[in-house]
C-alpha cells in the first residue's frame, strides 16, 4: 500500500513557529519549471497525495525559476502551464497551478505558501520536494520563515537510501518507484524528433506538438 511509504502527519508547524492550528485542507505544493512536465512528475504527485491524504495537490508552475536564470533557455511560463494543465486534466486531486505566473517576478516557494495562506487561512502546506533539491534548501529564499510554516514531503526514488532530514524541518518522507526521467533528456529527445511517448502524458504531448515545442532546440 502506498500509505507504507510515509509515515502519518499528526501536525503541522504554524507561522507562529509551533503553534497548532485548526484541521483545514491538506494541500500539497509541487513546485517546478516543468520543462516539459512528464511522469515522473505525475508519480510523484500523486503518491504523496494518497500517501499523506492530501485534499489537493497543486502543480505550481515556476514564472521565472531564479535557480536556472542564466544557465539555458526556458519555455514560456504560459506555455509550460498549458503542458501542465494537459498532463493532469482527468487526473484526481491534482491541479495545475498558475499562481507564480500571475504573481509575476522570480518564483520563491516562499511567497507562494503565503499567498496560499492568505487565501486559505486554515490550509495545512506540504511542499514536496525531490531528495536531490531538499539537499539544497538553504540556498532558497526566506528560508526560515518557510521551515515554521510547512511541512517538508521529501520524495526519494526506489533504489535510493534515503539520506538525512534537514535540519529544522518537520519531514515527511516519501519512496516512489525509481524512474530514470528527467526534462533536460527529454528537452533533446523531442529536439531530435525522437519519440517520448510513455516518458510524458499523451495529452501533454498534443500540447507540446500543437505549440510546436522544443522543435530543434538543444
Amino acid at each position: 500500500m502506498l500509505g507504507a511509504y510515509a509515515r502519518d502527519v499528526h501536525a503541522t508547524v504554524g507561522e507562529g513557529g509551533g503553534e497548532s492550528v485548526a484541521p483545514g485542507p491538506r494541500i500539497g505544493i509541487f513546485g517546478g519549471t516543468f520543462d516539459p512536465v512528464h511522469v515522473g512528475h505525475l508519480v510523484a504527485a500523486t503518491w504523496a497525495r494518497e500517501a499523506l491524504g492530501l485534499d489537493r495537490v497543486l502543480l505550481v508552475v515556476a514564472n521565472e525559476p531564479w535557480q536556472k536564470a542564466g544557465t539555458r533557455a526556458v519555455t514560456p511560463a504560459e506555455d509550460r502551464f498549458l503542458m501542465v494543465q494537459a498532463a493532469v486534466a482527468g487526473v484526481t486531486g491534482v491541479e495545475a497551478c498558475r499562481m507564480e505566473i500571475d504573481r509575476g517576478g522570480p518564483s520563491y516557494t516562499a511567497d507562494t505558501v503565503r499567498e496560499l495562506r492568505v487565501a486559505t487561512p486554515t490550509a495545512r502546506p506540504f511542499v514536496i520536494v525531490g531528495a536531490d533539491v531538499a539537499a539544497e534548501l538553504a540556498t532558497w529564499q526566506q528560508v526560515d520563515e518557510l521551515r515554521k510554516a510547512v511541512t517538508l514531503v521529501v520524495v526519494d526514488r526506489g533504489g535510493v537510501g534515503p539520506g538525512e532530514d534537514p535540519p529544522g524541518w518537520h519531514v515527511e518522507r516519501l519512496r516512489i518507484p525509481a524512474l530514470d526521467i528527467s526534462s533536460s533528456q527529454l528537452r533533446d529527445r523531442l529536439a531530435q524528433g525522437r519519440s517520448v511517448d510513455f516518458l510524458i502524458p499523451e495529452p501533454a504531448i498534443r500540447c507540446i506538438r500543437q505549440l510546436n515545442l522544443y522543435a530543434g532546440r538543444r
